[in-house]
């Protein structure tokens, strides 16, 4: 049998561009869909309005792809960020030859379940809230923040599919908070909201500490550029959770409904609360620089065995 002969059924097994680009877009669809699983295994019932224009049942209320409500910001933040980290990190895990063409298909297909998502959800909040100006406000307001999370969903992509592992590392201190949440949104899903192990909130406050720990380590400090990602990701790790109990509680407190400058008053109390000393930071910047810090010495032992290893059988 000739070479040519030998080679063909090879070649007739790689993927062309289109099958790469089908591949991608698929990738994508279902890391967008992974990202409102938690959501969507609830039954997806749109949360309760206070401008509803009708007096309902929680179980009355109509099915919307996305959770619609000023309480739930942090949820939204989570499942929307969630698609496109998922769809970033498939894709740096696969590495395709085709690497540009596969992440842009990616990304249009993440893109596509939650602008769907979007436009379904909104369509049914537009279809049931009362007439008034507080609901136009209301509802403008959720439009600004679903599109916010959706531009920090192709944000935490476009890190994760990078080549340089800093920017993967900084991607994922910024996700580590939204991931977690991500998580614990499963938990309730499965168990409902009232019925969550008090167990678990303990467990989740560590979480994002060791992912960021993880990633830094993964990271490395070599070059010494890479300083600026540690401690950008530590710095995170310190003010998104402060975020997210910030906001969560401010825009949970109906009596400052409407209250802009109410609002945003407390919400810089609690921020500086949360950010301040009492606020138990400190321990989990300390886990994770404690975890990455470990793993770079493990990396380092293992990078001397390995030197060692090949001398020796260089030497046989």
């Amino acid at each position: 049998m000739s070479l040519p002969e030998q080679t063909r059924p090879l070649q007739q097994t790689k993927r062309t561009p289109p099958g790469d680009a089908v591949l991608g877009w698929l990738l994508g669809i279902l890391a967008g869909l992974l990202g409102l699983a938690p959501w969507l295994i609830t039954g997806a019932q749109l949360p309760l309005q206070n401008s509803w224009g009708a007096e309902v049942m929680p179980d009355q209320m109509p099915v919307s792809l996305l959770p619609l409500s000023q309480y739930e910001l942090t949820t939204l933040v989570a499942l929307l960020t969630a698609g496109g980290a998922a769809a970033g990190l498939a894709v740096r895990i696969w590495q395709p030859a085709r690497r540009r063409l596969v992440a842009w298909c990616a990304a249009s297909g993440v893109l596509a379940v939650q602008f769907s998502a979007a436009v379904q959800s909104f369509t049914v909040l537009d279809g049931g809230l009362a007439d008034g100006t507080l609901a136009r406000i209301y509802f403008a307001g959720l439009v600004a923040g679903v599109i916010a999370c959706i531009a920090a969903s192709l944000v935490a992509f476009l890190l994760l599919v990078s080549r340089p592992r800093a920017l993967a590392a900084l991607a994922a201190g910024l996700m580590a908070m939204p991931a977690t949440s991500w998580a614990g949104e499963w938990v309730a899903g499965f168990v409902g909201q009232t019925n969550i192990p008090a167990a678990v909130p303990a467990v989740a406050r560590w979480i994002p500490a060791l992912i960021v720990g993880c990633a830094l380590a993964w990271c490395g400090l070599r070059p010494a550029r890479r300083a600026v990602v540690w401690l950008a990701d530590l710095a995170l790790l310190w003010v998104v959770p402060a975020l997210f109990i910030s906001v969560g509680y401010v825009l949970g407190t109906r009596a400052m409904a409407g209250d802009l400058q109410e609002m945003l008053l407390m919400s810089r109390q609690i921020l500086a609360a949360t950010l301040g000393p009492a606020g138990g930071a400190l321990p989990t910047v300390g886990l994770a620089l404690a975890v990455a810090l470990a793993g770079l010495g493990i990396r380092s032992i293992a990078a001397r065995r390995r030197s060692g290893n090949r001398t020796d059988n260089t030497h046989r």
